[in-house]
């Protein structure tokens, strides 16, 4: 099989052990732009912003179009605290600057790992010049490999298209698997590309992509104090620039996007800490988008719930209690639940309805438990008022999940 070119013109990636984490394990990633980029990013709405959002959000402000890279390191979240934490983000951003002969307030930071504790500057910083010397334009597994903590495996995908004549690329990496329940506007996300984009139009379509996608996960409701989701542009795939947000160029640019997106975000669900299952939740018939989406949120990040995915038992009136308490117009007469799974469309089971105008069917207990013991369960759920409709991806709750949560400093 030939191995994946994850290439995208004039971007380069590395990723290296600097011995922040305690195992030795890769740590630090370095993705660098040979020409200045513009950039794109969403953040966290966590009341406890972790150092490097707060640089970031300034930078973003201050130089959205001369942008050199980001620096992500993992083992250390930087978040909580302090002074002292916004000095080693804002020294962290310059020494990669100084390394790379970037100009200044060009480089975006990422942290992720354990909260309330200081970065360990020192071996950060001798790390710096390691990582600008593997910096290549196939390091992109590495990338991927040393933002992890507690996830099995890298998330790295590539996605393109034709604009005028020319091939634009997309490559993205993700890290999350616990602390999952994104709400941006330990989970981070960098995708870049090497499409020419006014740099209004970049953060339109990143913000669309991101509601599409990473805003529609959640492991465990649990929104982390660093999500952080950067896109990066640089102009080197030679098509004429997109400025204007009517044409096809932006549509197909920003469905590409959406759809590498979801890629990554989809990866962070199957990755979730100690997940059994991988689920799908559908509600139709709300009042308007923003109320399906609370309503399937609510569903998705319901204990009872997830337990209920774990232990393989089609206990449905959890899902309907869920949906009653989600704030959102319901009214039980209109609506219906129907379930159904598989590990795969070839072999997925039928759809089965439990529920019709608010009373349950006569169906078979036997199926309904068959379809709760799939590796993938997909839940539809018809409000019946009017068009609103929404999907979040989430996963059970497992003993393993409180396992590795109840001991993750150790």
């Amino acid at each position: 099989m030939t191995p994946t070119n994850y290439a995208v013109t004039g971007f380069d990636a590395a990723g290296i052990a600097a011995n922040i984490k305690k195992s030795g394990a890769p740590d630090l990633t370095l993705i660098a732009s040979r020409t200045p980029c513009r950039a794109a990013a969403t953040f966290t709405q966590n009341a406890f912003p972790a150092a490097p959002v707060l640089y970031d959000r300034q930078l973003l402000k201050f130089n959205p179009e001369g942008v050199h890279g980001v620096i992500i390191n993992s083992g250390c979240a930087n978040a909580c605290t302090g002074t002292p934490g916004d000095v080693n983000a804002r020294q962290t951003a310059e020494a990669v600057e100084k390394a790379l002969g970037a100009s200044d307030h060009s480089i975006f930071v990422m942290s992720t790992g354990v909260i309330g504790v200081q970065l360990p500057m020192d071996k950060l910083l001798a790390g710096i010049p390691k990582a600008v010397e593997q910096l290549k334009p196939d390091g992109w597994d590495a990338a991927s490999r040393a933002i992890m903590t507690t996830d099995t495996r890298p998330k790295l995908f590539t996605r393109s298209l034709e604009l005028g004549g020319q091939i634009v690329h997309f490559t993205g990496i993700s890290k999350g698997a616990g602390m999952i329940h994104p709400n941006m506007a330990t989970m981070l996300s960098t995708i870049v590309t090497d499409a020419h984009i006014a740099q209004p139009l970049l953060q339109q379509a990143l913000s669309y992509a991101v509601n599409k996608s990473f805003n529609c996960i959640s492991i465990d409701g649990d929104t982390s104090t660093n999500d952080t989701v950067l896109l990066l542009a640089n102009g080197a795939a030679g098509h004429a620039e997109i400025i204007d947000a009517t044409t096809r160029s932006f549509e197909v640019f920003q469905a590409t996007l959406t759809a590498i997106c979801t890629d990554l975000a989809q990866a962070v669900v199957l990755d979730g800490e100690g997940i059994t299952k991988f689920v799908t939740i559908r509600v139709n018939g709300a009042q308007d988008d923003h109320a399906a989406h609370q309503g399937a949120n609510t569903v998705a990040t319901s204990p009872l719930v997830k337990t209920a995915f774990f232990g393989s038992d089609a206990n449905w009136g959890r899902i309907l209690a869920a949906i009653g308490r989600a704030g959102i117009k319901v009214e039980p007469e209109k609506c219906a639940l129907f379930i159904s799974g598989g590990p795969d469309a070839a072999t997925r089971l039928p759809e089965l309805q439990l529920v019709a105008g608010g009373t349950p069917l006569n169906y078979s207990e036997e199926t309904a438990t068959m379809i709760f013991k799939q590796p993938e369960i997909d839940v539809r759920i018809e409000l019946g008022l009017d068009q609103g409709s929404a999907t979040v991806w989430t996963t059970d709750l497992s003993y393993e999940y409180v396992k590795i949560n109840g001991d993750y400093r150790t």
